[in-house]
């Protein structure tokens, strides 16, 4: 169970809150410390933010052949020279998404930032090093999960995709899911969730609600790069992974 201690006294290591936290979701922070130990710990990934996700595939690029959902591998290669909207005019490299394809559990972010875009591997910054220790607290790595984006080319300036770039890559979102067949995803901030979700809800709310995507349970949580600049709302993600663990562990034999 996640309230074990082995996986609490995991949990605040990786995370970097020094004292136990409630795992009922209470905001009663009494006798709660938020000390934080220094970042840089685990090399790892980074992330941005999104917008709305239609389902019609963009007709007006030379990327418009038939997708392929049965393989992420020849998504990838097709995706790599997708010109469907302006934000592939100054790309450095499509970031399509890395991880195991035969993953339980699919973390969506919202666009490639700055270093993503050079390396072309989702969130690879400071925001991903925070994201692999929230991955150590739930006993896992990168290489046992798949991590993806809801837009696959960096906005300029990491501004929040626009609502026809979303559309227009949404035809390499809705294959690359159909070929994962994920049992849980897991949507890391307000941008990503209102997009995937298709609403207008506030992540305060979407937080604490399971969510359906086309079947699969949904669970929002913040997003690592918002948890950098408000280190305080780490405590926070303690309940929403204890949950997803408990959900995650009802899925084993």
């Amino acid at each position: 169970m996640p309230e074990h201690a082995d996986f609490r006294a995991l949990y605040l290591s990786e995370i970097g809150v020094h004292t136990p936290l409630p795992v009922d979701g209470d905001d009663s922070s009494n006798n709660i410390s938020d000390e934080i130990k220094p970042e840089g710990a685990v090399a790892a990934p980074s992330p941005i933010l999104s917008e709305s996700v239609p389902t019609s595939p963009s007709a007006t690029s030379s990327a418009d052949t038939a997708v392929d959902g049965n393989r992420l591998d020849d998504l990838a290669v097709q995706a790599s020279s997708c010109t469907a909207c302006q934000l592939s005019e100054q790309r450095t490299r499509v970031v399509f998404g890395i991880g195991n394809p035969e993953a339980d559990i699919v973390f969506i972010g919202e666009a490639p930032g700055r270093e993503e875009d050079l390396k072309g591997e989702p969130f690879v910054g400071r925001a991903g090093q925070l994201l692999d220790r929230m991955l150590a607290a739930l006993g896992m790595d990168r290489s046992e999960v798949y991590i993806m984006n809801t837009v696959k080319c960096r906005p300029p300036n990491n501004r929040d995709p626009r609502p026809d770039e979303v559309e227009a890559c949404s035809r390499w979102f809705d294959a690359q899911l159909k070929a994962l067949s994920p049992k849980i995803i897991c949507l890391l901030g307000r941008v990503s969730a209102q997009t995937v979700l298709e609403t207008d809800q506030s992540l305060s709310v979407l937080r604490r609600n399971w969510h359906d995507y086309h079947g699969i349970p949904v669970q929002v949580i913040y997003h690592p790069a918002y948890l950098l600049r408000s280190p305080q709302q780490k405590r926070h993600v303690w309940s929403d992974l204890c949950e997803l663990k408990r959900r995650y562990d009802a899925l084993l034999p």
